[in-house]
């Protein structure tokens, strides 16, 4: 067998990456997956019956992004887009906002039992769960059509993330052991993020719950296993219990853009001394007044501004993106108090490639910035580093890559 692997592996290696002889690579797919992953597996208490039944008909996904076919190399990654950290506006259109806004009521009132179950029990509160469940799936509404066995057996064999993608299916296959799920159940997204919640299996393992009392976590079927699971998740990653995810506030124009962050972090009643007030006109809730809280401003000066609390930040470690946990919260506002669009405005800012920004981002780091990394994303990091940087040639701080500074920063 391992001579037969040996000459295989050597076929394919002698082939250019668009010649690919597919045949011969689904071959050496089926030895590695008895030779490397079922031994695994078994180590985890994987029977040999589910890992057949797992396997059944399974071949390799030739579509799927970021492959790496025996003989090919890693293809250069482009310039790229990104939603999250490009224009900000566009992640907030009106009908997004506005379909989970509407779903969302209507799931609050069905689901109103598991959802003040799940909130005594947690301490998270239902709107912030719903936020979450409609931007993972539409609240189950958004179709999860691919079989995770093939994703994950795919992206473990042949991917840039090889090893991080093994693990992942190590964990499907302990899941399905479990029965947590009926066989050929258990979908996924093109990434492998499983059912409604769109936890990646080893977050299944270490975060999914029961809400239905029947023994199971069933995230794919049951809405109340899906709302405990999120619910968990926020919980364990530092839900603070009877507090906000944040206010949206004015900053008033003496104070600089650079002081966000949740490293410059102090009491609420201290931004309030500066003179940062609730756009609403509302004084912030007097126990929120001695906490900690953050300046938050993920367009800088051209878009609305919020002082956000920890539990912001427990919503980031679902989807690690400033934008991802400021739709969540707002959309819970929405759904429970009925609030409408932010007041402040997003700016004409966004829309650069983000091959551009890691350039702005290596200047400022040659400057002594710490920018988080030149990754190309527009973070807190950047966008203080940037007002920091403006503050130096005596220009107004705006905290946001622009066009212009493409030239200025080399």
């Amino acid at each position: 067998m391992r001579i037969l692997i040996t000459a295989l592996l050597t076929a394919c290696l002698a082939l250019p990456a668009a010649a690919q002889n597919k045949p011969a690579v689904e071959q050496q797919f089926r030895s590695w997956l008895q030779q490397e992953v079922w031994p695994q597996a078994r180590k985890k208490g994987v029977k040999r019956r589910t890992f057949d039944a797992a396997f059944k008909g399974v071949t390799l996904n030739w579509k799927l992004p970021d492959l790496v076919p025996p003989g090919s190399k890693p293809k250069a990654k482009r310039a790229q887009r990104q939603a999250e950290f490009g224009s900000p506006s566009k992640y907030f259109n009106a009908g997004s906002v506005g379909g989970a806004t509407r779903v969302g009521r209507q799931m609050a009132q069905r689901h109103a039992s598991a959802l003040a179950r799940t909130e005594k029990r947690t301490g998270v509160p239902g709107r912030i769960v719903l936020g979450i469940w409609g931007r993972e799936s539409g609240y189950g509404q958004v179709p999860v059509k691919h079989d995770v066995f093939q994703v994950l057996g795919t992206k473990g064999f042949m991917s840039t993330r090889a090893d991080y993608f093994t693990d992942e299916l190590i964990a499907a296959l302990q899941i399905a052991q479990a029965g947590h799920a009926p066989s050929r159940a258990m979908k996924s997204s093109w990434a492998g993020a499983l059912g409604q919640p769109q936890f990646m299996p080893t977050s299944f393992l270490d975060y999914a719950a029961d809400g239905d009392g029947d023994g199971k976590a069933d995230i794919w079927r049951s809405e109340a296993d899906t709302i405990a699971s999120i619910a968990h998740y926020l919980k364990q990653h530092g839900w603070q219990a009877g507090r906000d995810w944040g206010f949206e506030v004015k900053v008033p124009a003496r104070l600089s853009c650079a002081l966000e962050g949740p490293d410059q972090a102090r009491p609420i009643r201290d931004w309030a001394a500066m003179g940062i007030t609730r756009i609403s006109g509302k004084p912030f809730p007097d126990h929120e007044l001695p906490q900690s809280g953050s300046l938050l401003m993920p367009a800088g000066r051209s878009g609305p501004a919020f002082i956000v609390t920890p539990n912001f930040y427990a919503l980031k470690k679902y989807n690690n993106s400033d934008l991802y946990a400021l739709f969540v919260g707002h959309v819970g506002d929405r759904i429970q108090y009925g609030m409408g669009d932010f007041k402040g405005r997003w700016g004409k800012v966004g829309g650069l490639l983000r091959s551009d920004v890691a350039g702005m981002q290596r200047a400022l780091e040659r400057m002594g910035h710490d920018v988080g990394g030149a990754d190309g994303l527009a973070g807190y990091k950047t966008r203080r580093s940037i007002g920091r940087w403006q503050e130096t040639r005596g220009d107004t701080p705006t905290c946001f890559p622009r066009a212009e500074m493409i030239r200025q920063l080399r």
